[in-house]
């Protein structure tokens, strides 16, 4: 991205992000789960895929912004992605997440909650958290705002800036801690590789991990 994104422009980009989260939250509280609540976990796949995509597409035309998944992509990059994404998991969920959860009891008892919702539709929630996720995220995060903020105020300051608009965007605050750090960490990656698969594997692979470290004792339990 050659131009310059000033931190005005990214919140409001990031905002405008936020509210679409909240619009398929509510048509998934409000409308699927009343409507069709055999089908709700797969209508709101497909209402997040769609506003993604939507998304997306307003932001390269207004913004002229070209989105390429695959530059800069190499396999030591991709090695490197694989590697963060598990130094991720030891970190957050070994070290300092227990940490945040002792500190916040009402967020973990939230967490537990939003885990029991995932665990009811396993494939569909996989989808969601382990691939919709990451790629929406980090092309937003790193290849619109870490990219666009580094040239108009430079790479220490568009990480510090990016990184926190990215853990603003979680509604949990132990998950806002986290992923405070996990922004940082990803911002590094993008800076090394300049590649956002290689920020879109770290994320998947840190997500999956995680997803299924937690997940599955809950799958047996069933």
């Amino acid at each position: 991205m050659d131009k310059g994104v000033s931190v005005g422009q990214g919140a409001l980009w990031v905002i405008a992000w936020f509210g679409v989260m909240l619009f398929y939250t509510f048509l998934d509280v409000a409308i699927w789960r009343k409507t069709a609540p055999g089908h709700a976990r797969l209508l709101n796949v497909i209402s997040i895929a769609l506003c993604m995509g939507g998304f997306l597409h307003l932001l390269r035309v207004k913004l002229r912004f070209q989105i390429d998944i695959v530059r800069g992509t190499s396999p030591q990059g991709i090695l490197l992605a694989v590697v963060c994404a598990a130094a991720l998991y030891v970190l957050l969920d070994k070290f300092l997440g227990p940490v945040f959860e002792r500190m916040l009891p009402g967020s973990e008892e939230r967490s537990r909650q939003t885990l029991q919702h995932l665990s009811e539709t396993p494939v569909i929630s996989f989808i969601q958290v382990c691939i919709l996720a990451p790629v929406m995220e980090e092309i937003l995060m790193r290849g619109f705002l870490l990219e666009g903020l580094s040239v108009s105020y430079g790479r220490a300051a568009a990480l510090g800036i990016s990184s926190l608009f990215f853990a603003l965007l979680h509604f949990n605050m132990v998950q806002t801690l986290s992923a405070l750090v996990c922004g940082i960490v990803l911002g590094l990656l993008y800076m090394r590789t300049n590649s956002l698969m290689c920020c879109i594997t770290a994320h998947a692979g840190y997500n999956a991990i995680s997803y299924f470290a937690t997940l599955l004792p809950l799958l047996k339990e069933v």
